[in-house]
């Protein structure tokens, strides 16, 4: 399945020309793909043949400047792949371990899921199991990856942006709307079960200003996440030093802990290229592990931070996908 297959937009249709023609521009240019999905009047319903019912994104509908500026009021490809990536390493992790993720599968047994094969000559797909970790996302926008991963068996989820109330407000509203904690199922025992799933893990929505370590999550929250969601963040290279700070803190300092990046080409390559800066990521305690392109119709090819003269259309298909970890011990080398 074509990654932006997996959404649809919500809402009544527009009525003004301009609707009209942002309708029809995948007509009009077939080649061209769309890289952000909703809008204050369409939200974004993301369906899964893992999933026993679609999620329900809401998109934000910022009225002020600096809320508009942040750029979140959209789902954007980096999410839905990171989403997709996360989806099928638990479940693979889940069938080669003989767990359950009982939250997606319902009753029924493995084979009963529709198959959405994704493979990776770069990694194992089994390397985005989120089963048992504690995750934390950054800038996370509409949050589809930390819902997912709380569908999926994660034990903690903080999910973070920027300290806007609106962006804040909406991240609320996206995670009551999918998922549901076991404590709401206590003293009501002939309420109707909820479409949406269960989720047992501990979730969180607070702001976050990347490199700013003052607030209580940042406290309690240093040091504390095996993984950690960074998703189309890296558009601004005058932040890209606070967000490497803020991986840092958050980010366990284990060797199992990991980072996954994903971004989108969309506004240059020269930009999200920067953020991979070996000895950038050093000061941080931070190294890259693995990192190659995705397209949208899951094409995968080696990184490159320079492919020259690009064209606009077929570069916004591709992605960065990249998995950083730990810095591993130097080893002596014998006499």
């Amino acid at each position: 399945m074509s990654l932006v297959a997996r959404v649809t937009l919500t809402g009544a249709p527009g009525t003004e020309p301009e609707d009209y023609l942002f309708s029809a521009l995948s007509v009009i240019f077939p080649d061209d793909t769309t890289n952000q999905h909703g809008d204050a009047d369409h939200g974004v319903l993301y369906t899964s043949p893992h999933l026993p019912e679609p999620l329900h994104l809401s998109v934000t509908d910022p009225s002020k400047s600096a809320d508009r500026q942040l750029f979140s009021h959209f789902v954007w490809n980096a999410s839905l792949l990171l989403a997709k990536l996360i989806e099928a390493g638990t479940l693979e992790a889940a069938d080669r371990s003989g767990s359950p993720t009982a939250a997606l599968r319902g009753s029924g047994p493995p084979s009963a899921i529709p198959e959405d094969p994704l493979v990776s000559a770069y990694c194992s797909v089994a390397s985005f199991d989120v089963a048992g970790k504690a995750c934390v996302e950054m800038g996370a926008g509409t949050a589809l990856p930390s819902i997912l991963a709380a569908l999926l068996g994660a034990t903690r989820v903080a999910i973070t942006d920027y300290p806007s109330d609106v962006v804040l407000e909406n991240l609320r509203v996206n995670l009551a709307q999918n998922v549901k904690a076991p404590a709401a199922q206590e003293g009501n025992k002939t309420a109707a079960v909820p479409k949406n799933p269960i989720s047992a893990a501990v979730i969180s929505v607070d702001g976050h200003e990347w490199g700013l370590f003052d607030s209580e999550l940042a406290l309690t929250g240093h040091h504390a996440y095996d993984r950690v969601f960074v998703c189309d963040c890296l558009w601004m290279p005058w932040e890209h030093g606070n967000l490497q700070r803020s991986m840092d803190w958050f980010m366990k300092q284990d060797q199992d802990a990991r980072c996954w990046v994903i971004g989108g080409f969309h506004t240059g390559r020269p930009k999200v290229a920067a953020f991979f800066d070996e000895a950038a990521l050093a000061v941080c305690n931070l190294e890259i592990e693995a990192i190659w392109e995705r397209d949208c119709d899951d094409h995968e090819r080696d990184w490159a931070p320079d492919r020259g003269v690009e064209d606009v259309t077929e570069r916004k298909r591709w992605l960065v996908v990249a998995i950083l970890r730990r810095p591993r011990p130097q080893r002596l080398a014998s006499g």
